[in-house]
């Protein structure tokens, strides 16, 4: 049986999840449809998201090295050593950087133990704590002599944006074992101050940059510290009231320009749009306001159909690194920036937990595999900060030793001067098994396909064991053995993504031999009375297709993608014959995609002027053309382009 729930919000009526301890959650909502597993919950152990956790250690060993040689983790000792401003560097923002480290430590640890990690964690703890004022604040850049007064520049100084961060943090840590650690002090100061700042009778306005929200509503959830939580839903509601400077995009650039409750689709800067519909999420689930939660809901599903990219990617301006109008969408142009693909998937993964709709998790999936998992390079040094899907001309290779423009590389570049990517991807593969699987008073739910183990524990405590073999995405068979199981009924439930149009089958292997076999639709499928030892197997088509966009989408009338499984694939100039770039190929729509030695391969043909050369005035009769013999052209994973040297690269192939 294939099921598809309804999206009827649960909010109002749930009550809150049962209290227990900790297994390390990012998100730990009061109500909801289902209840999220931990870090501590699953191992991924293998695989494409195993290798991926591997590499985090040294993504993390970078940051934190790059973080010391730029400086920004210095300006905390120039702050407690009272010689500010002099000698700091960075951007207004810089604090948040190290907070964001500390985070990806933090759920590092939680996931597996290491005395030198831990032992460089508490070291960076301990310079944040020595530069915080004896009343809470803490910023390197505000509120010192010679340095702008506090709450000055709410508009750009990012203040409370990198509390916010320091706050996340401050929630990893807690919540995977360590409540009465430093870092939950010194933010739990911090956020004792923004209460009495910005309460009820105080100051009316907002941050420029929505973070805050978030960092408060959860750790108001983590120290179980109400006033936090409504402190966060004062910011969401201030949104919208004009509070801030109007500026040259508008105050949509940060959300101020409407109210959240009365808006239709994520708008402006699209890493402020998306912290901020995360944080109403939170607020709305937290106070059992179905309304607010239902508003980002309807902007979220408006904003997935008419304002992201087949990548999953979101942004589609380079000026306010902001989304486009509806169906705005050039490839050539796709900012798509990776902090943008991080907030989108906090909001698709508080939205599941809400409303337990599949299709979230498809969201989810796709950002991650596509650009989450495109932005380090294979040795961890190295990181895209825009997405573009399509490269006209060769790329260079970034200087190793110096800070790259945020997206003036054309190839992965070690570091950048506004570096808030880097911790991001950190933060996320850090915490990923958080992710995976949820239960609710049925069972337990699988959201993504891992290699490795889940151990969750059901509403009456009893335990569940699951092991999980796959090369997923690679191949479409997931096999998860039960290795422990309550006596009474309770259901496993996995999801069927979207991409699956060619259907799936689900098999199951009792211990008492019989074996089970049914068809499934794109959904949630549902298994029953498994005992220990039973196996189930799901096989998911993932042949390679091609894909159309919407025909509103202007900038790729006339071309196809291909797809495979959750990856997008694209064609690099480097698997073309000779000189050739990948403005010259067409692809033949007639022969379908197929694999051939682990990669997909397409068919088509090189077309060139006639005439041999470049129109001196491209505007004119159409040109004769001249096409090749047809040719088949490997593709490569979205996520591994560029990963062979400079090339020219695109996602949409023109039609022959």
């Amino acid at each position: 049986m294939t099921t598809t729930p309804p999206i009827a919000s649960p909010i109002a009526s749930a009550s809150p999840t049962t209290a227990r301890l900790d297994p390390g959650r990012p998100v730990v909502p009061g109500a909801g449809t289902l209840r999220p597993l931990g870090v501590g919950d699953v191992t991924i152990v293998d695989g494409f998201w195993g290798a991926r956790q591997e590499l985090n250690r040294t993504i993390i060993d970078h940051i934190e090295h790059w973080q010391e040689r730029e400086g920004w983790l210095a300006n905390f000792d120039l702050a407690a050593a009272g010689t500010l401003p002099a000698g700091r560097r960075g951007r207004e923002f810089s604090d948040s950087e190290p907070y964001k480290l500390l985070e990806a430590m933090a759920w590092e640890l939680g996931r597996r133990p290491d005395a030198a990690l831990a032992a460089r964690f508490d070291a960076i703890v301990a310079r944040i704590a020595a530069a915080q004022d004896p009343d809470g604040y803490l910023s390197t850049r505000w509120g010192r002599p010679g340095q702008g007064a506090r709450w000055s520049d709410l508009e750009w100084g990012h203040e409370l944006y990198c509390m916010g961060h320091l706050m996340q943090a401050a929630v990893a840590r807690a919540r995977t074992g360590h409540p009465k650690d430093l870092l939950v002090t010194v933010a739990g100061r911090a956020a004792d101050l923004i209460c009495a700042t910005f309460g009820p009778a105080g100051d009316q306005r907002i941050c420029g940059h929505a973070e805050i929200e978030l960092g408060l509503a959860e750790l108001g959830r983590a120290l179980g510290e109400p006033r936090y939580i409504e402190q966060a839903a004062l910011f969401v509601e201030r949104h919208g009231q004009g509070t801030l400077a109007d500026i040259e995009w508008g105050r949509s650039y940060y959300q101020d320009d409407v109210p959240v409750r009365a808006a239709t689709v994520f708008r402006g800067h699209a890493v402020r749009a998306n912290y901020l519909a995360a944080s109403a999420v939170d607020v709305g689930v937290e106070q059992r306001d179905a309304d607010l939660v239902d508003a980002v809901t309807r902007q979220y599903d408006r904003t997935i159909a008419a304002r992201t990219y087949l990548t999953g990617g979101q942004g589609s301006r380079h000026q306010d690194e902001g989304f486009g109008e509806d169906y705005q969408l050039p490839p050539d142009r796709a900012y798509s920036e990776t902090c943008a693909a991080v907030g989108s998937q906090m909001v698709s993964w508080r939205l599941l937990l809400a409303h337990g709709s599949p299709r979230f998790a498809d969201n989810l999936e796709r950002t991650l595999y596509n650009v989450v998992a495109t932005s380090p390079a294979p040795d961890g040094h190295g990181f895209y900060y825009a997405n573009t899907l399509h490269r006209r001309v060769p790329g260079a290779a970034a200087d190793p030793n110096t800070a790259s423009k945020r997206a003036d590389s054309s190839l992965r570049a070690p570091w950048f001067d506004v570096s808030c990517c880097p911790p991001n991807v950190a933060r996320t593969l850090a915490s990923l098994g958080a992710y995976v699987a949820t239960v609710d008073d049925d069972g337990v739910q699988v959201h993504q396909y891992v290699a490795g183990e889940i151990r969750a524990e059901l509403p009456d405590g009893s335990p569940v064991v699951l092991e999980f073999g796959t090369d997923y995405p690679a191949e479409g068979r997931i096999r998860i053995r039960v290795a422990r199981a309550p006596k009474h009924n309770w259901t496993l439930t996995m999801r069927v993504p979207g991409w699956c149009v060619g259907g799936a089958t689900v098999t199951v292997d009792r211990p008492d031999g019989r074996i089970e076999q049914r068809a499934a639709e794109p959904g949630l499928v549902v298994v029953d009375h498994l005992r220990p030892g039973a196996e189930v197997i799901l096989d998911l088509d993932v042949t390679p297709r091609f894909v159309v966009a919407d025909e509103r989408v202007d900038a790729v009338r006339g071309c196809v993608a291909v797809q495979r499984g959750p990856e997008v694939w694209c064609l690099e100039s480097v698997d073309l014959p000779g000189d050739a770039s990948v403005a010259d190929f067409r692809v033949d729509p007639g022969v379908a995609p197929r694999m051939a030695d682990g990669r997909v391969v397409v068919r088509g043909r090189l077309r060139t002027r006639a005439d041999g050369g470049d129109a001196a005035w491209p505007y004119a009769a159409p040109a004769v053309m001249r096409d090749g013999e047809e040719i088949d052209v490997p593709l490569v994973a979205y996520h591994d382009w560029a990963n062979r040297g400079p090339s020219t690269m695109r996602v949409w192939l023109p039609v022959g």
